[in-house]
C-alpha cells in the first residue's frame, strides 16, 4: 500500500506542528520536483496557464463513484437537512419531512455498492438553495444517511425548486463540443472554492459569489456588443445559473477549449508516463494545484475543473506576466506547515489540512481496505 502523502509530524518535541508532504515516486536521472512528481511545460491560453502534473505509477480508484455518476444514475440521493428521519441504516427508502432546512446542511445516502467520493467545490443545485461542498470526503458503499458539510452559493432564494439535489445541465464546448452533453455538477471556480475550503465561512462565500457575479457583469458590458445575458446575470442570485449561462459558457470555452484540447494531446504523447494533476496559474500568479492518486480520477473531474480554472481567468483582468515553470514545481514541491488539522471516519477516510506560509493544503486520504493511499491532494495560494 502506499502511505499517505500527508506524513508523520516532524520532531513533535522540537518543531511543533511542523508537517511535510511528499508527492510521489522519484524517477532516476529526471529532473523533479521537490514533490517528487514532475511538473512539465505549459499550456496557456489568454491569462490561463496550466502546468500538467505526471508520474510514473497510477493507483487503483476505479471502485470510488463520483458524484456526477452517482446522481445520474440514481444511487446517491442528496435532500435537505430535515427531510430525512433518523440517521439509520435502512433496507426501504427511508421516510422524509419538509420542514427543519438548514442553509449549511444537506443529506447524502449513498445507495451505490461503491464508495462515493465528494470533492471540495462541487456545486449541486436544487432544494431551498444551490450549495458548494466544504470539504473532500469518501462516503461508504449503501452508507447511512450522511450530513454533508456544504455552504449556500445562491444567497437570494429559500424556496424549494425540487425535492431532491441533481446534476446541472452544463455543456461542455472545447475539445468536448462534438460529443454528447454529459449532465454534471459543476466546480466552484478557485476564488470561490477557497473561501468554502479554506474560510469555511458563509458570509465569505456569498462576497466572494457576489464579487464574481458582478465581475461577469463587467465583462459581459465591455464586451463589443452587449446581450440580454448582462441583464440575466444581474437578476439572478444563483452561481450555477451565472455559469450556465449562455455567453458565459461561451465565453469560458474560448479558454477552457484551447487548454482541455491542448493537454489531453499532449498526455497521449507521454505513453510511459501518467497524468496525475495540474499546477495552475492566472495572470501570472501560481493560484492552485489539483493532484489525484490515478489518471482516471484526473479524467473523470478534468473537464470540470478546467472549466472552472477558465472561469477565474475570465473575470481577471489582464496585467500581463507568466509564471514559470521554476514556479509551479517550487509551488507544488513546498508543502511544509505550520500547523495540521485532520479530521476522520476510522476505516473509510483521513482528511488533513495543513496551514503554510502563503499557502492552505488539503489532503482526502481513502483508509478502506486495499487503499491506504491519498486520493486527491489540493493546493491554494493565499
Amino acid at each position: 500500500m502506499r502511505p499517505s502523502l500527508f506524513v508523520a509530524v516532524i520532531g513533535l518535541g522540537v518543531v511543533a506542528g511542523m508537517v511535510s508532504l511528499g508527492l510521489g515516486p522519484v524517477h532516476a536521472g529526471e529532473q523533479l520536483s521537490a514533490s517528487g512528481y514532475k511538473v512539465l511545460e505549459p499550456i496557456r491560453h489568454g491569462t490561463l496557464t496550466v502546468f500538467p502534473v505526471v508520474a510514473s505509477k497510477s493507483y487503483a480508484t476505479g471502485e470510488f463513484l463520483t458524484l456526477d455518476e452517482g446522481l445520474r444514475s440514481g444511487e446517491v440521493m442528496v435532500t435537505e437537512y430535515g427531510n430525512v428521519r433518523g440517521l439509520v441504516r435502512r433496507s426501504l427508502t427511508p421516510a422524509v419531512r419538509r420542514e427543519n432546512a438548514e442553509v449549511n446542511q444537506l443529506v447524502l445516502i449513498n445507495n451505490s455498492k461503491r464508495p462515493l467520493l465528494l470533492l471540495a467545490g462541487e456545486i449541486v443545485t436544487g432544494g431551498k438553495q444551490d450549495r458548494v461542498i466544504g470539504k473532500d470526503r469518501i462516503v461508504p458503499a449503501e452508507s447511512d444517511p450522511v450530513d454533508l458539510s456544504v455552504f449556500c452559493v445562491e444567497p437570494g432564494r429559500w424556496v424549494a425548486t425540487s425535492e431532491h439535489f441533481a446534476t446541472s445541465d452544463a455543456t461542455y464546448g472545447g475539445a468536448n463540443s462534438a460529443k454528447a452533453p454529459v449532465p454534471t455538477t459543476l466546480m466552484a471556480q478557485p476564488s470561490v472554492r477557497a473561501k468554502a475550503m479554506g474560510d469555511k465561512d458563509q458570509s465569505q462565500v456569498w462576497a466572494e459569489v457576489r464579487k464574481q457575479q458582478q465581475a461577469m457583469v463587467t465583462v459581459e458590458a465591455a464586451a463589443a456588443a452587449p446581450t440580454a445575458s448582462t441583464g440575466a446575470i444581474q437578476s439572478t442570485s444563483s452561481y450555477a445559473a451565472v455559469m450556465e449561462n449562455k455567453d458565459v459558457k461561451e465565453k469560458v470555452d474560448e479558454i477552457a477549449g484551447p487548454i482541455e484540447h491542448n493537454y489531453e494531446s499532449l498526455i497521449k504523447q507521454l505513453r510511459d508516463r501518467k497524468a496525475v494533476g495540474v499546477v495552475v496559474a492566472v495572470n501570472g500568479r501560481i493560484i492552485w494545484a489539483d493532484v489525484f492518486a490515478s489518471t482516471e480520477l484526473l479524467e473523470k473531474y478534468w473537464p470540470k475543473l478546467v472549466r472552472s480554472y477558465a472561469s477565474e481567468a475570465v473575470v481577471t483582468p489582464a496585467k500581463g506576466g507568466e509564471a514559470s515553470l521554476a514556479q509551479a514545481e517550487a509551488f507544488l514541491g513546498d508543502m511544509q506547515g505550520r500547523r495540521e488539522t485532520i479530521e476522520s471516519e476510522p476505516g473509510v477516510y483521513r482528511h488533513t489540512e495543513i496551514n503554510g506560509d502563503g499557502f492552505k493544503a488539503f489532503a482526502l486520504a481513502s483508509l478502506l481496505p486495499n487503499t491506504g493511499f491519498d486520493v486527491h491532494v489540493a493546493k491554494m495560494a493565499e
